[in-house]
């Protein structure tokens, strides 16, 4: 079977065994073409979720923001038992995500990691203008590091989230640190990528045309 046209079916052990880091990303890319071009595969959720009550076998790990606008399932086309979904504000990186993406990768077989970052972020946003807000001032501060290496523009009054292009660099800059947390604090995950068994990319999702670009050297 085309590993390419399997994307209605229940994943299986066998079907994700079948699958390569790259084969991965590709299923993830078809995926959000689908849903750009507005013709979703065929798939009945309700068999799927009577085909994963004794097991699930997905293919993915996904790190998005909670953002309403960007629901991983959906963006990439895919059904249940197909990914797994991490969502959190700003889609940062802290030990508990790390250790949810070792037990997908290590424990239950998923061959790539996405960080997915999306434009207009309200996270980034809030870190660019420094917000302060109960527990919100803490969460913000894990995505401070891509504020401060964003160079340009130096100006100061540029440098908050009326200037959506400096919010846009931010956002694609904390998908990188969020990518070199999990290799520096995750040897597991680290060591996976090494011998091949998984890969670790980003991408960026334009909440303007439903679109997901790719940033890895590695993605065609």
């Amino acid at each position: 079977m085309n590993h390419l046209e399997f994307n209605t079916h229940t994943q299986t052990k066998d079907t994700q065994s079948s699958v390569s880091p790259a084969t991965a990303i590709e299923l993830l890319q078809a995926g959000n073409a689908r849903f750009v071009e507005n013709k979703q595969a065929g798939r009945s959720l309700l068999n799927q979720v009577e085909d994963t009550s004794k097991g699930q076998y997905p293919f993915a790990t996904v790190l998005s923001c909670i953002d309403s606008r960007v629901s991983s399932e959906i963006i990439f086309d895919q059904g249940i038992g197909d990914i797994f979904s991490v969502r959190i504000a700003g889609n940062f990186i802290n030990a508990d995500i790390l250790g949810s993406m070792e037990f997908a990768c290590k424990l239950a077989g998923t061959k790539v990691i996405v960080v997915l970052g999306h434009t207009s972020c309200g996270a980034v946003k809030g870190a660019c203008d420094d917000a302060k807000l109960g527990n919100l001032t803490g969460m913000l501060d894990k995505i401070k590091p891509a504020v401060n290496q964003v160079a340009e523009p130096a100006d100061p009054a540029q440098r908050n989230s009326k200037n959506i292009d400096f919010v846009n660099t931010v956002a694609k800059k904390n998908v990188e640190l969020s990518i070199d947390r999990i290799l520096a604090e995750s040897p597991v995950l680290a060591e996976m990528k090494e011998a091949g068994e998984i890969d670790i990319v980003g991408g960026m999702y334009d909440i303007n045309s439903g679109k997901v670009e790719f940033y890895s050297d590695s993605v065609a």
